[in-house]
């Protein structure tokens, strides 16, 4: 069937997206002595934007008025999904581990949930929740390396705090992309990409201030460039326009994937062990994907 090819296919790219933004955090622990938390996300936005200005740049133009009629929507989802998220992520993590921080992002699919509910009236299904259940149960067996004994050790604290303020402004971007102006996908990531560099500016330049500085090498060089094409250029546009296929509910889940992607570009690329562990969260999270999958075909043919 057209309807559940087309589906399939969409999952498959968020799964292609949730690689990159794995990446994207490989590459931030790999470069952290080298390159300041701000100064790499300034640098990945003005890449960003550097790269798709020469595509994106006359199309802005022909639809100048239709971005300018919707301005508070395209600087309120900037503001969301590139500023708030990207500052409140970094800076958490520079308080708390990653542990932490993964389990907390782990709550963005029933937060979508919740908000899509509330704002919207979205209603999600019995095969839906269950996926999300299962794809979240998934995400803490891999954070706690399947001991669940382990979550009354667990201990939040500011840094917490603040990567609970990212999740809830994923949530809220996810669910508010419905809101975009009928501008093309480009035009409309030209100016919020835009935005994220201007909002990191200031920051960059105050670690520069601080005497923080890019210890410039070749690896860093690759490191600016990853950062700027894949999990900013390549991974926004399919995300964005995934949501626009599958829901926010279904896009959101698909942020489960990142641990799963994270173990196997760790085990890769950083010589760490694959556990058992490992392998149940992957299962769980693959399963859960696969009933909310279902549960779209299901309702799309009644």
């Amino acid at each position: 069937m057209p309807g559940s090819r087309s589906t399939t296919r969409a999952f498959l790219l968020l799964g292609l997206v949730m690689l990159f933004w794995a990446g994207n955090s490989i590459t931030g622990r790999a470069v952290r002595s080298d390159i300041p938390p701000f100064t790499l996300a300034f640098g990945r936005w003005l890449i960003a934007v550097a790269v798709l200005a020469p595509f994106a740049a006359r199309r802005l133009w022909a639809e100048r008025a239709e971005a300018l009629a919707g301005w508070r929507w395209i600087l309120a989802l900037g503001f969301l999904g590139i500023v708030c998220f990207n500052a409140f992520i970094y800076s958490g993590l520079r308080h708390t581990s990653a542990a932490n921080a993964l389990l907390l992002q782990a709550s963005i699919p029933a937060l979508v949930l919740v908000l899509d509910r509330v704002m919207f009236g979205g209603r999600a299904g019995a095969l839906h929740i269950a996926g999300v259940v299962a794809s979240t149960l998934g995400v803490v067996g891999i954070v706690f390396k399947g001991d669940v004994s382990a979550l009354a050790t667990l201990r939040l604290g500011a840094g917490d705090a603040l990567i609970l303020c990212g999740v809830v402004v994923w949530g809220l971007y996810t669910v508010l992309l419905r809101k975009k102006p009928p501008i093309s996908s480009a035009s409309f990531l030209l100016l919020v990409f835009m935005l994220g560099a201007l909002a990191m500016a200031p920051l960059a330049l105050w670690e520069w201030g601080q005497g923080m500085q890019v210890a410039w090498s070749p690896r860093v060089l690759a490191a600016f460039g990853y950062v700027g094409v894949f999990p900013s250029v390549l991974a926004y546009f399919i995300y964005n326009a995934a949501t626009a296929q599958l829901g926010a509910a279904r896009a959101g889940q698909a942020i489960t994937l990142m641990p799963l992607f994270g173990a196997l570009l760790s085990a890769l690329l950083l010589g760490e062990t694959l556990e058992g562990y490992h392998l149940v969260g992957m299962a769980l999270i693959l399963a859960g994907i696969v009933l909310s999958a279902l549960a779209l075909v299901r309702r799309r043919a009644a």
